[in-house]
């Protein structure tokens, strides 16, 4: 995995693992869940694709330094007053940075994807897959419905897009960075317009 894509999957795990631990805060969890939550969610769709790929050892396990990252981060959110999550400017800070997530993940999953030699459709499924299924595991500890199940504003489809949208520029210029650029923008743009204008799939 080259420098830029490993720098972008690191603002990815710091953006899922910051929406983690809201989710685990304001479930009135402990230190110990506080963690997990936060690594669940910032580890568990890059987990699958790399256990889809036989890509051994887990990207994770391979950089230690996210978990020691995460922990910190973690500790730090047990000495914020817990009043503080929640305050609805923190709810709308957390929809950015799960957008944000999002478009990170999907980049750096149709990335991952695609040099293992995947086909386009594949990377673009492993996209999803890489930007969405930490969100599904952290819900479901945390006693929700995944989100991406329900039928709310887009979630999925954006990154599905964004898959592409990086696909398509990475196959026409060979630019690793206006790709990853241009997954970020559009995954991160749709997501927000459908939860400003409540757009959902029709069926």
């Amino acid at each position: 995995m080259n420098t830029f894509i490993k720098t972008i999957e690191m603002a990815g795990i710091i953006a899922f693992a910051l929406t983690g631990i809201y989710e685990a805060r304001k479930k009135g969890m402990d230190i110990i869940g506080v963690y997990s939550v936060s690594m669940i969610t910032a580890f568990g769709g890059g987990s699958l694709r790399d256990i889809i790929l036989a890509r051994h050892p887990l990207f994770w396990i391979e950089h230690d330094g996210y978990t020691i990252l995460l922990l910190v981060l973690s500790i730090v959110s047990m000495a914020t007053a817990k009043d503080i999550f929640s305050r609805k400017y923190m709810a709308t800070g957390v929809l950015a940075l799960d957008a944000l997530g999002l478009g990170l993940f999907s980049a750096s999953g149709a990335s991952v994807a695609m040099r293992a030699g995947c086909t386009l459709f594949v990377s673009s499924l492993l996209g999803v897959t890489t930007g969405v299924f930490g969100g599904v595991l952290r819900d479901i500890i945390c006693n929700e419905i995944p989100y991406v199940f329900q039928r709310t504003e887009l979630y999925a489809t954006c990154a599905f897009v964004g898959a592409w949208a990086y696909l398509f520029v990475i196959g026409t210029t060979g630019n690793e960075v206006a790709a990853v650029i241009t997954c970020i923008v559009v995954t991160f743009a749709l997501r927000m317009l459908a939860i400003r204008y409540k757009i959902r799939l029709p069926l």
